[in-house]
């Protein structure tokens, strides 16, 4: 019985293993991409769109399958696993690169002193848990005389001597201290880079701290005065609250109500001024406040008022 035909049949059917194109397609094995760069055959694109871009598909795949088989491999339990080179393809970044970060006071001493630094581990030994425990953090060793269950007190301490407290604020106290040094390189990094980027001379930096706790104090229901108080600070003045009566009559609480409904009927005094400013021209326009503020100096119109009458006592003798 002759099979050959079945045999040719049969090969014709399978595609060959190895891709042959005009231009041979770029493979990044560490990307797993596969770049195909012939140009598109017009004729079988219209013909059959479906079957052109199967066999488009295929080409690549097959491609990548035989790059992949030609990688070393390991064994594992899940079968042999092959190891990807390094990427070839140098993908844009999202987003731009950091900038560097300045050195720090001790990076700048240790540069000039040729000390080498070692990055401590994040994980530290614990013999008693006999486990690799975190060394800050949530259950961290640098807690560990927080919570251990026997301390050795000095002998001068005092009779409510808690070591446990005292090794909190210890810890507390370092954390402080690392956050302090910490504000100060971002002080000295900010001063080198040049004058327009340095910070506020500390008076400035006073005045600013001081309008912004005056603006907290007075913005709770009673106007700061059940809030703690700090050391040193001032007691505020001209701030007070004013309540109104619990009880009131009808004729007072609608003729409340009527101004209330008359403000929000009027036009805001912004859009008046600009109204009559774009119909008369603005030509005509006088600011009385800034005019009484010039001419008094800031003193406001009752010293206006007094200089004008001394004056004209003058004039009369």
């Amino acid at each position: 019985m002759d099979v050959s035909d079945i045999l040719a049949a049969h090969a014709a059917k399978q595609k060959a293993v190895t891709v042959e194109k005009e231009i041979p397609l770029e493979v990044d094995t560490g990307f797993l991409t596969v770049t195909d760069l012939n140009p598109v055959d017009a004729e079988s694109y219209r013909a059959d769109l479906e079957d052109y871009l199967m066999s488009t598909a295929r080409d690549g795949v097959q491609t990548l399958i035989a790059s992949l088989f030609s990688l070393p491999t390991t064994s594992s339990h899940d079968g042999p696993l092959a190891q990807l080179p390094a990427p070839t393809t140098q993908l844009p970044r999202a987003k731009p690169l950091p900038k560097p970060k300045p050195p720090t006071k001790w990076e700048q001493f240790a540069k000039a002193k040729g000390i080498q630094t070692k990055r401590r581990e994040k994980k530290v030994w614990d013999e008693e848990k006999q486990e690799w425990v975190d060394r800050w953090g949530w259950k961290g060793a640098n807690k560990k005389e927080e919570t251990q269950w026997l301390t050795e007190v000095p002998a001068n301490a005092d009779v409510d001597f808690d070591p446990a407290k005292a090794a909190r604020d210890a810890r507390k106290a370092r954390v402080a201290k690392n956050e302090r040094q910490h504000q100060q390189n971002l002080s000295r990094a900010a001063q080198a880079k040049g004058p327009s980027d340095a910070p506020a001379p500390p008076a400035v930096r006073k005045k600013l701290i001081d309008r912004t706790l005056a603006v907290t104090r007075t913005s709770t229901a009673s106007m700061g005065k059940f809030d703690r108080k700090l050391e040193g600070e001032k007691k505020l003045k001209g701030v007070k609250r004013k309540f109104e009566p619990a009880e009131i009559s009808a004729e007072s609480e609608k003729s409340h109500n009527l101004a209330i409904l008359s403000k929000l009927d009027k036009e805001p005094v912004a859009k008046k001024f600009k109204k009559s400013s774009q119909t008369s021209g603005g030509s005509d326009v006088l600011n009385v406040r800034k005019a009484i503020r010039s001419a008094s100096k800031g003193k406001g119109s009752a010293a206006l008022a007094r200089e004008g009458g001394s004056k004209g006592k003058k004039g009369k003798r």
